[in-house]
């Protein structure tokens, strides 16, 4: 298995199909890494659409995601299930940022976090407007997440121009 990259390294390139919940319906289309540019990109990587622990994360996530965009930040969620089913789930729960489908987890394994067999752990990581990992977290056992208190902290952080580590 890859290692996860390190904080202050160049974040793993990629683009992948997404969906994203609008107003007017789910809107799908690819998602590049190194095109997002900009302020803070939160990379969220979860298990599994439709799943108790990943249901409560994004709708954590969703419900706070002004506090994000106050922040410059963007929200991007990756997991191995297809846009179908993304669409299903954002639609379910009011999911309001893209949901990617890393359908042959060929981005958690860049990321080092695929386990064979059995998924992806739960992670999250802060890429900066330049690409590269501010800060990370990355879970053993996947059932909790970092809440969006400690999300908005580790961008400001990053936004301040202080190492988030």
């Amino acid at each position: 298995m890859s290692r996860t990259p390190a904080v202050d390294s160049a974040a793993p390139g990629f683009t992948l199909p997404g969906t994203v919940r609008t107003d007017s319906g789910p809107q799908r289309g690819s998602y590049t890494l190194g095109e997002h540019g900009g302020g803070p990109l939160v990379l969220v990587f979860y298990p599994g659409d439709n799943t108790p622990v990943c249901t409560k994360q994004l709708c954590s996530y969703t419900s706070e995601l002004e506090r994000f965009k106050d922040l410059g930040a963007t929200v991007w969620a990756v997991s191995p299930q297809d846009l179908d089913s993304h669409e299903g789930f954002a639609e379910q729960y009011d999911l309001r940022f893209p949901l990617l489908a890393d359908t042959d987890r060929a981005v958690a394994k860049a990321y080092g976090i695929s386990l064979p067999g059995l998924g992806l752990r739960r992670s999250v990581f802060v890429v900066d407007g330049e690409g590269a990992v501010r800060w990370k977290h990355v879970a053993l056992a996947g059932l909790t997440f970092q809440d969006v208190d400690t999300l908005t902290a580790r961008i400001a952080e990053v936004t301040q121009g202080r190492r988030a580590g």
